[in-house]
């Protein structure tokens, strides 16, 4: 990465726009991304948070607009955006018959590291499944598959990586064992772009919070400043801060699209 490239943000988008036939997905998306920050993009079932995601990822082309990832176009410079990044999707690409160091060596070749052997012993130390290793990764419990699927996405060395809903069917334990993942890897200086339904997911990881709600960011902050949208309400004279989930509410309850109602009854059954 040159110096100009450092400077600027890890990922940016500019209006961009996708349409599925009929169907208007993406309206116009803005956003910037810190380099080795967590960025959440929040929004119900079928915002377009994957679309956006496949579209930052080189394996979908917009209909209008530009994104670049480490200064590379997503659009003229595919090759230099996919070397990198790494993405992790909604379901694991954890293979079930390979033991979890087989399937780190496996995608340590693929990608003609020198030594995959020594690749994939410090990935199984770092996300503290060594003991598990030499397993069929059939075995694992939720919270170890996305591990490993993560340390997989890993390889390489990619300084920008999508996860794509990472804990969607995940039990409380295995979420929280995959959020202490995430916080590992930004403070280690990897840019994180997750997307999410669950407003608790956003609230505990990201550094900046984007509401993606029919096709357009509606809202685009931090936590302090997305609940400063909202009055403090008093009970008692107690002053009660409003949540994450108060905010997103209340943005996307008062658009004429109620689809978003969803997410929040989900956000709320997660917490």
């Amino acid at each position: 990465m040159t110096t100009d490239q450092a400077l600027q943000p890890a990922i940016r988008v500019q209006g961009i726009e996708k349409s599925f036939k009929d169907l208007h997905v993406l309206r116009g998306v803005d956003f910037d991304v810190t380099p080795g920050s967590i960025f959440a993009l929040l929004g119900s079932n079928g915002a377009g948070k994957t679309t956006l995601v496949k579209i930052l990822s080189t394996l979908l082309k917009p209909d209008a607009g530009t994104a670049t990832v480490n200064g590379f176009d997503t659009g003229t410079e595919p090759a230099h955006v996919r070397e990198s990044i790494s993405l992790t999707g909604q379901f694991t690409a954890v293979d079930d018959v390979l033991t979890g160091r087989e399937n780190l060596v496996l995608v340590a070749r693929l990608r003609h590291l020198a030594s995959p052997d020594a690749v994939a012993g410090a990935l199984l130390d770092r996300f503290d499944l060594a003991e598990a290793a030499h397993r069929r990764a059939g075995t694992y419990s939720g919270g170890m598959r996305r591990r490993l699927d993560i340390a997989m996405s890993l390889i390489g060395n990619p300084s920008v990586l999508f996860l794509d809903e990472p804990t969607t069917g995940l039990d409380p334990q295995a979420r929280n064992e995959v959020w202490r993942t995430i916080r590992h890897l930004a403070g280690q200086g990897t840019t994180v772009l997750l997307t999410t339904q669950y407003l608790d997911e956003a609230e505990q990881l990201a550094d900046r919070i984007a509401i993606l709600h029919q096709g357009v960011i509606i809202q685009n902050g931090t936590l302090a400043e997305l609940k400063q949208l909202l009055p403090a309400a008093t009970v008692e004279y107690v002053e009660k801060q409003p949540s994450l989930e108060d905010v997103f509410l209340s943005l996307v309850g008062s658009a004429p699209d109620s689809r978003a109602s969803g997410a929040s009854a989900q956000g709320k059954d997660h917490r």
